[in-house]
């Protein structure tokens, strides 16, 4: 094969690979979102209450954060083609299987197979964005990537719901998890083609005592901790918020999400654009990305004013710009890890810091669930997400006060 035809080989194939894992993310938070969606239809059915919804929301969490101890290890060992695939089979089954439930305990343990199968996919697409995509395209991989989520939860909420109302809860669950199958068959002719970008292995043994006494990966792992339960709470109980706080039917949810959704999108999108347009100007490493965080850390606070507008539109757009800020510091953090952390351990210290996300994720659901039982509202909650940015940003700074690129060896 000549020179030009195998780069444009590896071009297409890097192509694949982004598309790819646009999708699989995707299709990950499809998987997640139908049971929130959902939750007006099955509460009336099985007649749940907000403390069961509560513990179906941290059963999730809590597993995969458990799974995650061993995610990183998993992905780094065997290599993210295989690790990947393998994930990506399990939470479609599992959300196959939510079809078949019909009691709490039963839909608990899906969604415990579901965590176990999702909680691969973001330390694998950051380990393919650090092994598969040159430096200075992988910030904007990375921001497209981080959109995937978004994309999955815009379409959810406008799809699901009616799709419910007309074939069923079950139908809906069978074919939301069927579609992981499809994407199957994609990923395996796709990476069959790449190549890794400069000399490090795809596979390599994780040095612990190394990894845990480097301040970077605890840079990630507090960060992680501080801004995760931000969006595992609008995740799972916004569709609860606006059917609570505004009236909304099971078919009129599927808006306010979209639009929350919508512009948590935007978020991802700039931010990936964002901290190397800052580098272009002189910034340093350093500075670019701090800077390009605190500027989402401000947006972020007009998230607590959804609670004090009585239009559903208003609140709607307020919390998506909680998200939009969510969604850029969020790939500020990814493409931050890409950058500080050697290629050969990035799975590790992502899933070491999804590990720390859904430790808060099911802390803030059971929070919200306390909170709605004992008469104190969403405000607890709306505080914590107000304040989670900057917190997360002085963090950062405190334990890495220059953010220096890693050199591999």
């Amino acid at each position: 094969m000549s020179t030009g035809r195998a780069e444009g080989v590896m071009r297409g194939a890097a192509l694949g690979l982004v598309v790819l894992l646009f999708l699989g993310n995707a299709l990950n938070y499809v998987d997640r979102q139908v049971l929130s969606l959902l939750k007006p239809t099955l509460e009336a059915e099985f007649g749940w209450t907000d403390g069961d919804y509560g513990h179906l929301g941290s059963s999730f969490q809590i597993a995969a954060a458990g799974v995650l101890l061993f995610v990183g290890v998993f992905v780094d060992r065997l290599g993210v083609r295989v690790a990947y695939a393998v994930a990506v089979a399990v939470w479609s089954a599992a959300g196959m299987a939510h079809a078949l439930a019909q009691t709490v305990q039963q839909f608990v343990a899906a969604r415990v197979i579901l965590a176990a199968g999702e909680s691969v996919s973001t330390p694998a697409g950051l380990k393919a964005a650090a092994l598969y995509l040159p430096a200075n395209e992988r910030n904007l991989a990375i921001g497209l990537i981080n959109t995937a989520p978004n994309i999955g939860a815009i379409l959810t909420p406008l799809l699901i719901p009616p799709f419910a109302l007309a074939f069923g809860w079950k139908a809906a669950f069978v074919v939301t998890g069927a579609l992981g199958f499809f994407w199957l068959i994609g990923w395996l002719a796709v990476t069959r083609k790449l190549e890794v970008v400069g000399n490090v292995p795809e596979r390599a043994p994780v040095a612990w005592g190394e990894l845990l006494s480097d301040r970077r990966s605890w840079a990630v792992i507090g960060a992680k901790f501080c801004t995760d339960a931000v969006w595992w709470f609008v995740l799972f109980w916004m569709p609860d918020f606006f059917n609570r706080e505004f009236h909304m039917g099971q078919g009129q949810l599927g808006w306010p999400i979209a639009i929350i959704f919508t512009l948590a999108a935007l978020g991802a999108l700039t931010s990936g654009a964002l901290f190397p347009l800052l580098l272009g100007r002189g910034f340093s490493v350093n500075a670019a990305r701090k800077s390009s965080m605190l500027f989402y850390a401000l947006v972020v606070l007009a998230m607590p004013l959804a609670l004090v507008t009585g239009s559903p539109w208003i609140a709607a757009v307020l919390i998506g710009l909680g998200l939009f800020a969510h969604q850029g510091f969020s790939t500020n953090i990814f493409g931050m890890t890409a950058d500080i952390i050697p290629a050969t351990r990035v799975a590790t210290v992502i899933a070491l810091g999804a590990f720390a996300g859904n430790l808060s994720g099911a802390g803030i659901i059971e929070l919200a669930a306390w909170s709605l039982q004992n008469g104190h509202g969403y405000t607890p909650m709306f505080a914590i997400c107000g304040s989670a940015y900057l917190v997360a940003l002085a963090v950062i700074h405190l334990v890495v006060p220059r953010l220096v690129p890693a050199v591999e060896g």
